[in-house]
């Protein structure tokens, strides 16, 4: 079992809740005064919390228990249905989970969580992720300044790559926003659900949430195009037709963003491809070739740094005549040789972003040689020593 987190004891001993204030919401202020990432709570056990910072090599942190007595399956059931719509209601009873978005605080100045309710032996679990309200630069980010020369493609395909909890999210947000700070263009999110919301600065921001403002992906992909988009955040690309559509709207002069589970830009393409079936993988192919703009793959690393207990190292592809030349030709695992090559044109793989890290005292080197894909080629670069690279236009 987790060892209990040391923090103030009296973190759950709030004042008696006013009466139609939902259950769940002592737990979520719990997080929110702790500063923490992440809340659990689990049929039969204390709650917990993530602690970033903690856990050894685990990059997220550790999950510490709250003192205080256990919970039992109705008290937690009872708090989600509290805060459920019926039709979502109905829904996590087809489905035996939930994904929802959740307000703690007054209109305007509330914490937002992103919260999964789900059955395991029979009995229910929730896990619940603090959005912060802010939606933070690159710089604020230690992201590359790179991030910014993607965001002025005018159509295409960009993706977000990485796994659950790598903060794709979070970058994309950024990347929305420098857009929404510069540019006046209409720019539409269709979201399940929404996590950051956006202030209209120079562009006009629609976010549609799926469930409350359509009814399904597949409705707001029908509609998409008849609402004058320039810019367009479909979420996670988890199936064909979301694909499909993110293509096409790239092929009518759109920019699309879009979020994908794969840990590197040659794997992303794989990705892709396999969600079609062989006979249209061709053609795919032929697609991205033209149209997939960039790809930033990313992770979320523990931090040396005293401000900064997290931060994310990077790869970023840039499409560029070679790299659509290796898509075109199925070579796609020698994507990363175009990368390595390309860093004054703004690409950066991984090795070289956490010799930046180390560099700039933000990660130690056990820290860098732990998240290294390769650890021989890490070594030489915090030498000063770069791999060669064949030229793939020769």
């Amino acid at each position: 079992m987790a060892d209990a987190v040391a923090v103030a004891p009296d973190v759950l001993s709030e004042p008696a809740r006013a009466s139609d204030e939902p259950f769940l919401n002592k737990y979520f202020k719990a997080v929110i005064k702790m500063k923490v990432s992440d809340l659990h709570l689990k049929a039969d056990c204390p709650p917990a919390v993530r602690v970033k910072g903690q856990g050894g090599g685990r990059s997220k942190g550790a999950i510490r228990n709250l003192t205080g007595g256990v919970l039992t399956h109705e008290q937690i059931l009872n708090g989600v249905l509290e805060v459920l719509d019926d039709r979502k209601k109905a829904l996590f009873d087809e489905k035996g989970a939930i994904d929802f978005a959740y307000d703690v605080g007054p209109p305007g100045d509330a914490d937002r969580f992103r919260v999964n309710a789900f059955m395991q032996r029979g009995k229910l679990s929730l896990a619940a992720r603090r959005v912060t309200r802010e939606i933070k630069r690159f710089d604020q980010l230690y992201l590359p300044d790179s991030l910014a020369q993607v965001c002025e493609f005018r159509e295409g395909v960009v993706l977000l790559a990485g796994v659950t909890g790598s903060g794709k999210s979070t970058t994309i947000a950024a990347m929305i926003d420098w857009i929404n700070e510069r540019e006046q263009v209409h720019i539409v999110t269709i979201e399940d659900p929404i996590e950051y919301l956006f202030t209209d600065k120079k562009a006009r921001i629609n976010q549609r949430e799926v469930g409350i403002d359509v009814p399904s992906f597949h409705d707001a992909l029908k509609y998409l195009m008849r609402e004058d988009p320039d810019i367009v955040l479909v979420g996670e690309m988890r199936d064909l037709e979301t694909f499909s559509a993110a293509v096409h709207a790239a092929e009518t002069g759109h920019l699309v963003f879009g979020t994908i589970h794969a840990s590197s830009a040659a794997q992303t393409i794989s990705r892709i491809l396999d969600l079609f079936p062989s006979h249209e993988r061709r053609a795919m192919r032929q697609a991205l070739e033209f149209n997939l703009k960039s790809v930033i793959c990313q992770k979320l690393i523990k931090s040396c740094h005293p401000d900064t207990p997290i931060v994310p190292t990077i790869e970023v592809m840039i499409s560029n005549a070679s790299i659509r030349k290796l898509i075109r030709e199925e070579r796609d695992n020698e994507i990363i040789n175009v990368i390595r090559s390309s860093y004054a044109d703004g690409m950066v793989d991984f090795t070289e972003h956490l010799r930046r890290l180390v560099d700039t005292g933000f990660i130690d080197h056990a820290t860098a040689y732990e998240a290294a894909p390769n650890k021989d080629e890490l070594k030489m670069a915090l030498k000063g020593i770069r791999t060669p690279v064949a030229s793939i236009l020769s």
